[in-house]
């Protein structure tokens, strides 16, 4: 059997972060992942889908994630249920991610100007620049 998700969106707010009673960190977010194909006004739709993060990944998601941010998650799509204030028995469907790739550089101060210097399961990391084809300096 296999259940393996990956998705490229961004986060439609900042991460919430919390601890559980036991003291294990754990992030969640929602992405913005856009649809391959237009509707019939011509426009592209998204769907909404929230991520989780545990441990050492959710404490740097919540460090270093913003509202608007592009990311590649991968994971596994994970359902519960629970019971609602009202008693009506409610279902939640997330991926529950075991990475999270930070795809373009940040820019803002409040998000410490960059990547981590230890992201853990982030990638790419402090240093990264894309190539331009056109740098003379690229061997031939």
């Amino acid at each position: 059997m296999l259940n393996k998700v990956i998705l490229i969106g961004r986060l439609t707010r900042d991460p919430d972060y919390r601890s559980t009673p036991s003291n294990i960190s754990v992030t969640t977010f929602t992405l913005a992942v856009d649809r391959n194909f237009s509707n019939q006004q011509g426009e592209r739709e998204a769907d909404f889908i929230p991520v989780v993060t545990w441990r050492t990944l959710a404490e740097t998601c919540h460090k270093y994630l913003a509202k608007g941010r592009l990311v590649a998650v991968s994971g596994r799509l994970q359902t519960r249920s629970y019971e609602g204030n009202d008693g009506q028995r409610r279902y939640v469907t997330e991926v529950v991610a075991d990475e999270v790739q930070f795809l373009e550089r940040s820019t803002s101060t409040a998000m410490g100007g960059g990547f981590p210097q230890n992201p853990g399961n982030t990638l790419p990391g402090p240093g990264f620049e894309p190539i331009d084809e056109e740098d003379d300096e690229l061997p031939l």
